[in-house]
């Protein structure tokens, strides 16, 4: 039941000095094939709602399942990706759970044979420690359906007037990956949960078997967390807050779970195993129901579906399709670019690595590719509330577009200044940058004459600044470089400027 107050809570350092964190993530994973897990049905987001369904996804008698061999895959490479072993033999379980929006009323699911196991995951934070995840295991198993609560403020069945379902999702494959108990973490454990959460999504998406877009629940985490008293190896009792779908978020209810833990064993109370709703305008969590062990799901062998037993060659072969990992690409990035650790994680930061890496290849420079990409089209992005190459791709600009603009600066036809005016256009859908230079009329003035007498014309008003320079201030020459240009209206190379009137002071 939601609770109508908020939970009391301590400071952060007042119950990180009494109680150690134990954490625990859970983080499910949308595989992106075609069909669902046990049917032919799209798996198309968006789609109209319960346009997606058949007798096998609906759960009507008779309607018998066939396991998705493209899942099974999937499943089997992200186990590979995180260093797992992979179940000669497994199969799949029935967990019985009353779940409104799964119409057979229980999930097909795996527990205690999972098709990977025993796999680790190592972490790189901002500062560059590495810290090592224990995977627990990755199993197989299907999405349940959405449910809409209509007529409340919260969206939630509590003051709905009514709600809706939509079976489109039940039955997508799903993976969920679970780590085991992460103890140690202390201060750091919002940040190491951040950290996971955002290393496992790059390599997923690396693999290709997920877009994992968050928020649009492709891939959602489960924050499970408990407090041990400092110097106590046993663990609290645990809460775990469901469907976070931000890496912010993340960080902020693991923060969050800690503070009110804390308050509720500070002031004498026991903590409630149970689930509990996260609040992203708020930043708290609130109470769902209280939290099931595996032995109440009753789960049972699936009998209508037979065992996997995928082969040691079959799995070898999927091995071989792995891809470098992200975190190693990156570091070989970094080095081939020359940018510095700051430079680098900015990029990584705002997901430009992809289509910097598009631009080098094309013939930019890795200096140009960063500077443009996050640039004036950054600002914009941020602004729509998107990221680079989602506003990119909306306004079909693209790494050719890069290199053709720093073509022109180092051909000699713009300055810096023109440059970033011409970029403008190419966002504004002026064009390509050869285009929009044309139409703009921005072309450096190639006539040394006219810029011979620019430079004059301004040594000649300047007689003082001009004489600083000629003593050997050569810094003064700023001042004149910057009249000459505005003499030249923007249209000259300000190096050549500096050139001349030093040629003529110094």
């Amino acid at each position: 039941m939601t609770q109508a107050t908020t939970d009391a809570t301590l400071s952060y350092d007042e119950a990180l000095a009494a109680y150690d964190p134990v954490m625990g993530l859970e983080v499910h994973v949308e595989l992106g094939t075609k069909t669902k897990m046990f049917c032919g049905c799209a798996t198309t987001f968006g789609a109209e709602p319960n346009s997606q369904v058949c007798p096998v996804c609906l759960g009507l008698p008779g309607a018998l399942p066939v396991v998705n061999e493209k899942g099974v895959e999937g499943a089997i490479r992200i186990g590979l990706a995180l260093n797992c072993e992979i179940a000669q033999w497994c199969r799949f379980a029935r967990k019985n759970y009353f779940y409104p929006d799964m119409p057979k009323n229980f999930q097909t699911s795996q527990y205690d044979e999972p098709i990977s196991y025993d796999g680790w995951l190592d972490v790189e934070l901002e500062d560059g420690t590495v810290y090592r995840v224990e995977i627990e295991r990755a199993h197989m198993e299907e999405d349940t359906g959405k449910s809409l609560h209509v007529g409340g403020s919260t969206g939630r069945i509590h003051g709905a007037t009514h709600s809706l379902v939509d079976y489109n999702r039940a039955g997508i494959p799903l993976i969920e990956i679970v780590t085991k108990p992460m103890v140690g973490a202390g201060e750091r454990a919002p940040e190491i949960a951040r950290a996971y959460v955002a290393t496992l999504r790059d390599l997923i998406k690396a693999l290709g078997v997920s877009d994992v877009k968050m928020e649009q629940g492709s891939m959602r985490c489960d924050v499970n967390l408990s407090l041990m008293p400092k110097g106590s190896n046993t663990f609290g009792t645990r809460s775990e807050t469901k469907n976070v779908n931000s890496l912010r978020s993340v960080e902020r209810a693991v923060r969050y779970e800690i503070q009110r833990h804390a308050a509720v064993l500070q002031s004498g109370g026991a903590v409630t195993q149970e689930t509990r709703h996260w609040h992203e305008d708020t930043g708290i969590t609130t109470a769902g129901r209280e939290k099931s062990d595996a032995e109440d799901y009753r789960y049972f062998p699936e009998p209508d579906l037979v065992p996997i037993a995928p082969s040691r060659e079959s799995v070898e072969a999927l091995r071989a399709t792995l891809p470098e990992p992200p975190a190693a690409r990156r570091k070989r990035l970094q080095s081939a670019w020359g940018y510095s650790d700051l430079e680098m994680r900015d990029v990584v930061n705002a997901g430009l690595v992809e289509l910097i890496d598009e631009t080098v290849t094309a013939g930019a420079s890795p200096a140009g590719a960063r500077k443009w990409w996050s640039g004036e089209i950054a600002r914009r992005a941020n602004g729509e509330g998107t990221d680079v190459p989602s506003y990119a791709a909306q306004l079909g600009v693209t790494p050719a577009h890069v290199v053709e603009l720093e073509s022109l600066v180092t051909a000699g036809r713009l300055n810096d200044s023109m440059a970033r005016q011409v970029w403008e256009g190419v966002l504004g859908g002026e064009g390509a940058p050869t285009a929009v230079a044309d139409a703009r009329g921005l072309e450096l003035v190639q006539d040394t004459g006219a810029l011979d007498a620019a430079v004059e014309k301004v040594i000649a008003a300047n007689a003082d600044v001009a004489q600083k320079v000629r003593d050997g201030k050569v810094q003064a020459a700023g001042a004149l470089i910057g009249q000459v240009m505005k003499e030249m209206k923007g249209q000259a190379d300000a190096a050549a400027v500096r050139e001349l009137i030093l040629a003529k002071l110094t």
